[in-house]
């Protein structure tokens, strides 16, 4: 399970869509691990291992995320969805105030597009800490609109970001800085569909909505994971060394960038823990019980320090452009 509408309630689809799953939080609390199967501690019943248990070096292993995850994601991301609201509300106010008050590189086009990006994402906020909380009334369909939504605003986000730190395009609203505006946001519209094709609704004791309900290695899930890799790892590493090595970049950086970079620096963690829950799922690295009862741990933190950029984004771009 992870902070996001990606709500995945166990490390092993296997178990999500096992029959006899009838209590999940009952049954992660009172699973054991023992020659490959893994067995309630107060019953008879045996149920297939989870992939990652195959080399387990260690028993029992327990994982509590689950419990944890459902308590404290709710306030969190209705804590984030406030705090995101408050804060582009401001900044808007400001653009609206102050048009001036923002230039190279962080120009007004460019902040009201950033502006427009945490707007959606914190949109799908409440829904999800719903789901979370209550369990998913939604259906299928809103839960893939709400996995589109999520991440058509985070490759928005970063190809905006990427942009800006390579051109001046965004130094004025012209006709080339509109069409490149219109193609930026329908790519990243393309970009964000298979992320709602590999989504999908699960039932436990209530229905959840996952972020991954086809297999890890299905090719809906494989792009998706390509791309959000692309976005929050490739991207990152590649602008950097793109302005010490051209130099054109390099006498146009402004020490203003790295306002909008603070999207990369909030994401870059998740992207690599993505990278390492699926070598783990695909078993290329070998977990310990360790890695099973504690990983879970650090992949929400990672994404709930991405959930962030919601509400510190447009702080720092307001203060940016009134300092």
């Amino acid at each position: 399970p992870h902070l996001t509408p990606a709500l995945v309630l166990s490390q092993s689809p296997s178990i999500l869509e096992t029959k006899n799953s009838l209590d999940l939080l009952e049954i992660l609390g009172n699973l054991t691990y023992e020659d490959g199967n893994l067995t309630y501690e107060d019953g008879n019943q045996t149920l297939p291992a989870y992939d990652e248990a195959a080399h387990y070096d260690a028993a029992p292993c327990h994982n509590q995320y689950c419990a944890f995850f459902q308590r404290l994601a709710p306030a969190f991301l209705a804590g984030a969805c406030a705090a995101a609201a408050l804060a582009t509300g401001m900044l808007l106010v400001a653009l609206v105030k102050w048009p001036h008050a923002w230039g190279w590189p962080q120009s007004r086009a460019l902040v009201a597009q950033l502006a427009m990006g945490t707007g959606l994402f914190a949109a799908a906020l409440p829904a999800v800490a719903a789901g979370i909380g209550y369990g998913w009334r939604l259906g299928r369909g809103l839960c893939k609109l709400t996995h589109l939504l999520w991440h058509w605003s985070l490759f928005a986000q970063g190809l905006l970001v990427g942009t800006s730190s390579c051109s001046t395009v965004w130094c004025r609203w012209d006709p080339r800085s509109r069409r490149l505006a219109v193609a930026l946001w329908v790519g990243a519209l393309v970009l964000a569909t298979p992320a709602a094709l590999a989504s999908g609704t699960a039932e436990v004791t209530n229905t959840n909505c996952l972020r991954r309900s086809v297999d890890v290695l299905s090719p809906t899930y494989l792009v998706y994971l390509t791309l959000c890799l692309g976005l929050f790892l490739l991207l990152p590493a590649a602008l950097p060394v793109a302005t010490l090595a051209v130099p054109r970049l390099r006498e146009g950086w402004e020490p203003g960038v790295c306002v909008s970079w603070l999207f990369f620096g909030l994401w870059v963690p998740y992207g690599l823990g993505l990278a390492v829950d699926f070598l783990l799922h695909t078993q290329l690295l070998q977990p310990t019980c360790g890695t099973f009862q504690h990983f879970d741990f650090v992949l929400g933190a990672c994404e709930g320090l991405g959930v962030l950029h919601a509400c510190l984004g447009p702080a720092a771009l307001l203060a940016a452009g009134l300092a």
